[in-house]
């Protein structure tokens, strides 16, 4: 993959989910500013100080490969947070003392309270997915509000300009297309501070390329921008 020249530095890097067929290597995802306390809190797995840590982060932010690689490095077990039932909990946790929860604000109360006294009788630990801090959730269980609000949480914030530019020049090579570094430096400077902006532009900027015939260039960025803003005008 070509990389952005400038203002870019050394920086270590892990898997991240990008979507349109992402390549998942230990290149795939760079550790900047705004994700290096995530990474830094799963680097001191199992010495967490809780039996359940909550990484919070838009949508396309890398908290589910994040939580891929704790997954690979913990042996845990994977579930989404809508499967998560009372009756249930057993089985989807098994003999597991480390499990990851994907979108777990959308788990029963009942069923999250029962896995996280579970995980921690086993001394084990639980790993939370979410788009928003428990403390944000309309939780009822006084218990399971408690022992969610103690937890450690690492958000990951938005990426600045040169991560931003980074993921874009990714989500370029997912998509086989080679792009210069004016295009880039032209959609970073403009594009909300999101990975799920980013995304979007880039399937839309591929699209567009596609069904004229054209190399992606600053024009063709350009005019795709504005339709976009038309569109949401």
């Amino acid at each position: 993959m070509t990389r952005p020249a400038g203002g870019m530095g050394e920086r270590r890097q892990l898997p991240l989910d990008l979507g349109h067929d992402p390549a998942f290597g230990l290149g795939d995802f760079l550790v900047a500013d705004s994700n290096q306390a995530a990474v830094a809190w799963l680097d001191r797995w199992p010495r967490w100080p809780a039996p359940a840590l909550v990484l919070v982060g838009p949508p396309g932010s890398g908290k589910t490969h994040l939580a891929c690689l704790w997954q690979a490095r913990s042996g845990a077990r994977r579930i989404a947070g809508c499967d998560l039932t009372p009756s249930r909990v057993p089985d989807l946790l098994g003999d597991a003392q480390a499990i990851v929860v994907d979108d777990a604000r959308q788990a029963g109360e009942q069923a999250l309270l029962h896995l996280y006294n579970m995980i921690a009788e086993r001394r084990g630990h639980a790993l939370l997915t979410a788009t928003a801090a428990p403390a944000r959730w309309p939780i009822a269980l006084a218990d399971l509000r408690s022992r969610l609000v103690a937890a450690p949480l690492i958000e990951l914030a938005p990426p600045d300009d040169a991560l931003l530019g980074a993921v874009l020049v990714k989500l370029f090579a997912d998509r086989q297309i080679a792009v210069g570094q004016e295009v880039v430096a032209f959609l970073a400077t403009r594009l909300e501070r999101s990975f799920e902006a980013a995304r979007r532009v880039v399937a839309a900027i591929d699209q567009a390329a596609l069904a004229a015939g054209r190399p992606v260039t600053v024009p063709l960025a350009r005019e795709v921008l504005l339709a976009t803003e038309a569109e949401h005008a």
